[in-house]
């Protein structure tokens, strides 16, 4: 069964993120060009990628390996909000901001694949 990704809230709420992390990573010094700023933007574009492409898939199984590999990109992506927040590259305020985002596209893909009908 193939989901048409542009309709599914997970999505748009991924693209959001990516947005929001592109912006973010914007005022990270130079030095972390091909480091955590490219890292972090990896992540996010990775997030609704395999969102978008697993709603291709002729089944929810295969739907469900994408979903699970944007789980596992939040997951990095957490991590690397950490380490950047260590470093002091952006406001603790943002750094909430995205927190909540990516807990919350967490909890909906969680959600969604529990619906998944197999």
């Amino acid at each position: 069964m193939k989901h048409n990704f542009k309709n599914l809230s997970i999505w748009k709420l991924s693209i959001e993120l990516a947005d929001n992390i592109y912006i973010l990573t914007d005022g990270f010094p130079k030095n972390e060009e091909f480091g955590l700023k490219s890292q972090l933007r990896r992540c996010a574009v990775s997030v609704a990628s395999n969102i978008a492409e697993g709603s291709s898939r002729s089944s929810n199984k295969d739907f469900n390996r994408f979903l699970e590999i944007s789980l596992g990109s939040l997951y990095e992506m957490q991590t690397q909000i950490i380490i950047s927040s260590n470093r002091n590259y952006f406001e603790s305020a943002k750094i909430e901001i995205i927190e909540n985002k990516i807990t919350e596209l967490q909890r909906m893909i969680s959600g969604f694949q529990r619906n998944l009908t197999w």
